[in-house]
């Protein structure tokens, strides 16, 4: 059985981080898991951030001065065949636990709040996607050709249905 150890930081005060929410994400992040049959022993970083703290990373680490919803940043990369491709570098496992590290995740849920009521859905299916979302990107799923996009989504719609988080 696979050992998920999720580290959960909220850096923003506008809306509060509950048990609800932080169950949550962790069932997206298994459902993700799950999905793509992934059973070794993972650690995955989430930074729950406002806006402003999203920008400014955002600037930082992509050059782009703008607010985003979800950030991911993969510390592994994978072949065709969806297989790690080995790097040996010190950041892939947490050597104390043999834990492979997926890599980190801010998620902005000023922006999450706001992208919920402008597409008519719950905060909660939107926290799921952009969780579900980042997941699939730090198991080496991106979106920049229409092929690849069409594949992602379809595999996100596919665990958003059976989280129950479902467009209203």
């Amino acid at each position: 059985m696979r050992k998920t150890e999720i580290l959960l930081e909220n850096s923003q005060n506008i809306i509060e981080v509950d048990e609800k929410l932080k169950e949550l994400i962790e069932n997206a992040i298994g459902a993700v898991l799950d999905f793509e049959g992934f059973d070794q022993d993972v650690e995955i970083s989430i930074t729950l951030v406002d806006n402003e703290q999203i920008r400014e990373i955002n600037r930082e680490y992509r050059n782009k001065d703008a607010e985003t919803d979800v950030l991911s940043f993969p510390m592994l990369e994978f072949d065709e065949k969806r297989e790690i491709i080995p790097m040996h570098q010190e950041g892939d496992y947490n050597r104390d636990e043999n834990v492979l590290v997926l890599g980190d995740i801010v998620i902005s849920l000023e922006k999450a709040r706001e992208q919920a009521q402008e597409y008519g859905h719950s905060f909660e299916r939107e926290v799921g996607f952009l969780t579900v979302h980042s997941v699939f990107h730090l198991l080496g799923y991106d979106h920049e050709e229409e092929e690849q996009a069409k594949e992602m989504r379809e595999k996100e719609e596919q665990v958003l249905q059976k989280l129950n988080l479902v467009r209203e």
